[in-house]
This record gives C-alpha cells, sequence and structure tokens, in this order.
C-alpha cells in the first residue's frame, strides 16, 4: 500500500488521505471514521501520532475508487488494512465524504517507507531504498533532472526532501537507467540546505542541452534497519541466488531459520526479497529448489507471500498467520536469482492516443484471430463467414528504459508454433488491453502474445540486438522499443457489443509479471475514452500517476488503415 496526503487548502502533515491500491489512487470514506483511524494512517504516513481528521471532503473531493469504508480502528494497528472495514471496494459513499487527517507535525525518527508518496518528487529505477533516478513534478507531468552540475549538495536536497539523510552518490549518465517525456531541470546549483529540489537555481532545458542518456540519479544514506539480519540464500553457485531462507518462531519461542513455500512465489515477492537481501533487482523466482538442497534447514515457516513489490522485508508482505503450503518438502522451497540490473518497460502514450481508430472488419478476414481468441465470445455465435465485427485498433510502441535487455523467460526450445499466423509466441501474454467503465468495470477486452518481441528502432548510437525472422532470438534491447502496428491482428479491442459512453482504456504491459522488471508502476496506461457509437475520442493517455494531458485525438471509421503522418514504419 501507498498513501499520500493531497487537496486544498493542504499542509505537508495534514490534507485528503489516498491510498494506493492494485494500481489505482482512492480515498477513504468518513463514515465511522475516527481519530484512532487518524493515528493509524499518519503513523503509515511517518508521523508520530494524529492531532484530529476532517469529514465531508474538507480538502476537496477525490476521483476514482473509494476503497475503504466504515473503517473502525482501535488505534495500535501497523497498517489501515488491518482495520475492520467492509472491505477494499466495498463503498457506498460519495466522494462528498472522503476522509481527512491532521498528524502531528513530528516525524518518526529514522522513518524510511518508499510507500509514502512525496508531491514533488520521486525516485525510479532504483533496487534499493533510497537510491534511483530523480524525477520531478512540473505541471502535472513527471520529468527527469539532467546531470550537468549535478553534485552531492543537489542530490542530498533530494535526498532530505524524501526522508532519507544526505546523499552519499550524486550519479550521472542514467546510472538508474533513462527516463521518458521531458526532461525538467538543468545544471541544478543547490547550497545543500534547500527544503526542496525546486528552491535550488536551475535552467529550463532545451532540446540541445540534455538527452535522457544523461538522466541524474542519487543514492541516499539510510538509516540502518537491520533488514539483511533475517534472510539469507543458501545454495547457489553464486552471492546473488539460492533458496531463500528467513528468520521465523521455532517450536521452542527461539527463533530459527526456516524456509518459504514456493507455491505462491512470484516476481513482486523476489523484487522484495532481492532488495532486503541488498543484491539489487530481481532476475528469476523459483517455486523448486532440489538443486540447492546444501543446507540442514528442512522447516517451512512462511506460505502464502504476496507482496506489491514496494515492501522492504518479506515481513511486511501479506503471508498466511498458519503455515498452509501443499508441498512441504524441502525441495519445494521458494529461491531467487537476483541481479545487479534489470529491464523496465513502458508504454508510449502518446502513439496510443495518436494511431487510435474503428474498423468494421468482415467476418471473413477474422478466421485466424478466431483461432487465436482474439475477438470477444460472441464473435463464436456470429453468422460466419457474413457481417463485421468492430474493433477499436490502435498502435503499442513499447520503450525498455531499463539497464537490462527484457527477454522471455520461455527459452526458444518452449515457445509456441501459430500456424494460423506463421510465428511463433515466446511469451503466452505480453500485454492486456480493456475498456473498463469509470468504476472499473470491464466491458470488452483483449490481449496480445508476444507473437514477436523484437527491437523496431533504437534510439541513436544503439544497435538492434533482436530480430524474429528466421526463428531470430526474441527481446528487446535498454534503448530500444518494440512496435505493434494498429493493422496487425490481435491488436485491438473487440467493441462489437460496446454500448455508446464514457469509458476508460487502459493497457497493462507483463501483467502477470512473468518477466522481472526493475519498476511494474509504469507498466499500465490509461486514457479517457468516449464512444459515441460512431466514433472514438481518446484523451489524457498516461502511464502510471501521471497526469498530463495531451490533445485529444480523434478518428472515425472512414479512416481505415490511416497512420498518423506516416510516422510509423511497417513491421
Amino acid at each position: 500500500l501507498k498513501f499520500r496526503l493531497v487537496g486544498y487548502p493542504r499542509k505537508h502533515n495534514e490534507g485528503r488521505i489516498e491510498v494506493f491500491y492494485q494500481g489505482e489512487w482512492g480515498t477513504i470514506c468518513d463514515d465511522d471514521f475516527s481519530l484512532a483511524n487518524a493515528q493509524v494512517l499518519c503513523r503509515q504516513l511517518g508521523f508520530v501520532s494524529a492531532t484530529g481528521w476532517a469529514h465531508s471532503a474538507k480538502y476537496g473531493k477525490g476521483q476514482g475508487k473509494i476503497w475503504l469504508d466504515n473503517v473502525l480502528c482501535n488505534g495500535g494497528e501497523k497498517s489501515i488494512d488491518a482495520c475492520k472495514s467492509r472491505g477494499w471496494g466495498s463503498s457506498d459513499c460519495t466522494h462528498d465524504e472522503d476522509a481527512g487527517v491532521v498528524c502531528k507535525d513530528e516525524r518518526i525518527p529514522g522513518f524510511v517507507d518508499s510507500n509514502v508518496i512525496d508531491a514533488n518528487v520521486r525516485l525510479k529505477g532504483g533496487a534499493r531504498v533510497g537510491e534511483g533516478r530523480v524525477e520531478v513534478l512540473k505541471n502535472s507531468q513527471w520529468g527527469t533532472v539532467c546531470d550537468d552540475r549535478w553534485s552531492l549538495q543537489s542530490a542530498s536536497v533530494v535526498c532530505r526532501e524524501l526522508g532519507f539523510g544526505s546523499a552519499k552518490e550524486a550519479l550521472t549518465g542514467a546510472r538508474m537507467g533513462q527516463g521518458m517525456g521531458p526532461i525538467h531541470m538543468n545544471e541544478v546549483r543547490c547550497t545543500g540546505l534547500e527544503r526542496s529540489l525546486w528552491a535550488c537555481p536551475f535552467k529550463n532545458v532545451t532540446k540541445e542541452d540534455c538527452s535522457h542518456t544523461e538522466d541524474a540519479a542519487v543514492r541516499c544514506h539510510v538509516p540502518y534497519m537491520g533488514l539483511e539480519d533475517s534472510i539469507r540464500l543458501t545454495g547457489g553457485r553464486t552471492r546473488y541466488e539460492g533458496r531463500v531462507e528467513v528468520l521465523g518462531p521455532g517450536p521452542n519461542r527461539t527463533h530459527s531459520w526456516g524456509l518459504i513455500c514456493g507455491e505462491s512465489w512470484g516476481s513482486k515477492e523476489v523484487t522484495v526479497a532481492c532488495r532486503q537481501l541488498g543484491l539489487g533487482y530481481a532476475n528469476q523466482g523459483l517455486k523448486e529448489t532440489w538443486y540447492w538442497d546444501s543446507s540442514n534447514v528442512t522447516e517451512m515457516v512462511m506460505s502464502g507471500v504476496k507482496c506489491t513489490g514496494a515492501e522492504m522485508s518479506l515481513s511486511q508482505c501479506q503471508h498466511h498467520k498458519v503455515l498452509n503450503c501443499q508441498k512441504t518438502a524441502a525441495k519445494f522451497a521458494a529461491g531467487v536469482i537476483c541481479s545487479e540490473s534489470a529491464s523496465d518497460l513502458v508504454l508510449n502514450a502518446p502513439v496510443v492516443q495518436e494511431t487510435v481508430y474503428i474498423e468494421d472488419r468482415p467476418l471473413h478476414m477474422l478466421y485466424c484471430a478466431a483461432e487465436e481468441n482474439c475477438l470477444s465470445k460472441t464473435a463464436a455465435s456470429a453468422n460466419w463467414p457474413y457481417g463485421h465485427r468492430r474493433l477499436l485498433r490502435f498502435s503499442s510502441q513499447i520503450h525498455n528504459i531499463g539497464r537490462s535487455d527484457f527477454r522471455p523467460k520461455a527459452g526458444r526450445h518452449s515457445w509456441v508454433w501459430h500456424a494460423c499466423h506463421g510465428h511463433y509466441h515466446s511469451m503466452d501474454i505480453f500485454t492486456h488491453y480493456d475498456l473498463l467503465t469509470s468504476n472499473g468495470t470491464k466491458v470488452a477486452e483483449g490481449h496480445k502474445a508476444s507473437f514477436c518481441l523484437e527491437d523496431s528502432e533504437c534510439y541513436e548510437g544503439i544497435s538492434k540486438r533482436y530480430e524474429c525472422a528466421n526463428f531470430g532470438e526474441q527481446g528487446v534491447t535498454v534503448g530500444c522499443w518494440d512496435l505493434y502496428r494498429h493493422d496487425i491482428d490481435c491488436q485491438w479491442i473487440d467493441i462489437t457489443d460496446v454500448k455508446p459512453g464514457n469509458y476508460i482504456l487502459q493497457i497493462v504491459i507483463n501483467p502477470n509479471f512473468e518477466v522481472a522488471e526493475s519498476d511494474f508502476t509504469n507498466n499500465a496506461m490509461k486514457c479517457n475514452c468516449k464512444y459515441d457509437g460512431h466514433r472514438i475520442w481518446l484523451h489524457n493517455c498516461h502511464n502510471g500517476k501521471q497526469t498530463h494531458t495531451t490533445k485529444t485525438h480523434r478518428l472515425n471509421t472512414d479512416y481505415g488503415m490511416f497512420v498518423k503522418g506516416g510516422m510509423l514504419p511497417r513491421r
């Protein structure tokens, strides 16, 4: 869970409380709200206590979900989700009832929590707490900082602004990966005493000044919390891999080393384990570790581990209170492979917005698509080969802005040949395409197998490494992007049965977290969508929690195979 205080009027220690859950920001209803609730929330925000709370949207009305309602805390809970409530997403409130909190203006000593969101600066792409590429918010749009004159003094301002100590490193040359979008600041010259990076002298950036190869980053001094003392790896060939062992209660109320059940183990859990170990990014999670059997530890002490990926230790993740594991033999214990670098995929939102259109495609041209389950369920009862399906089509340009190539988890020997289209699929599902109502209900969906992961284009000076032709290697090189053109099969959502109205178009890359990345929070893109039964409008296409509004783009059914300005090369 992530938290933030927003609204107006607002100080840094009071405001409307918002919580980030299942990829979306939402509010808490004021029904049954109390000072005890505020105490729990203020502590999660890093303040020592609460002095009050607000009801009836005192700090303004929020948007999106109302995540919690009828919350009842006793004040001693470690997290708001440990309090009684109606459950996540269950509410009979409106945003006129959004709750706020007033926290005592005193921070918890040494408080470090990546779950608290600062309004103006953030760190992205780092593996450890207190490190990452510096991104700042300007005109509702996140952007990076150019590394010209980037110094330890400027980096320290960022670190302290985020609640850490001073900086121990001011990194240049996109050491934490390249950002996307604007570069907001150049030649930042802080004395080190400023309360915000925006209070330091800086220059605005021109195209000639900087590129994302010069994105600045920081490593901050972080209080020692001893998290790595309660986890270790055994049996691996290098210190970056092995079976995970954690300190847990023994039968005699003493702490002893134990194993983790591998059944629910995935990329997000590995991300947290590698972070806690201080070994960088997740590379791979393993549900069986019989080949790493070198320890005398055989008892499982943890099961049902489910992380968001933002936690600092596995103990902060959800897990079973009582061990519940189908396969308790040590060979089924969880294992990890960590890495000093990782990939990071992000969708180019403006390309989706610029290429969207509706096509009424005859059924006789959709046999292959039907075979690959790319049409809605009602297509099965259509009068083949007569009639048509209405398709919402667009291009997807997917960039790798991380520090490692994005490679499919499955090796070439297990890729699946699809005879209908004559190509190999290296991932079962690479992207989800969904059309949602404003409250999140799905009205239409599509999916894209990684029919071909390859380097379509790269930034200047970077060579393509992956090409699908002739059963070539599949992947996306750092600094390159993979383009799925609007006019290839399954690059659509079947909206034949969708009624006119206002919707949200959502695209999620790597939706099952099949391949580890340095940052999963930027894998989803959303657009506001208006459909009048004949035409479609997209606006405010944005990644993650970015709120940049771009020009509304409209295309109607007459445009057919139009590509704006010929900007997209054929695949």
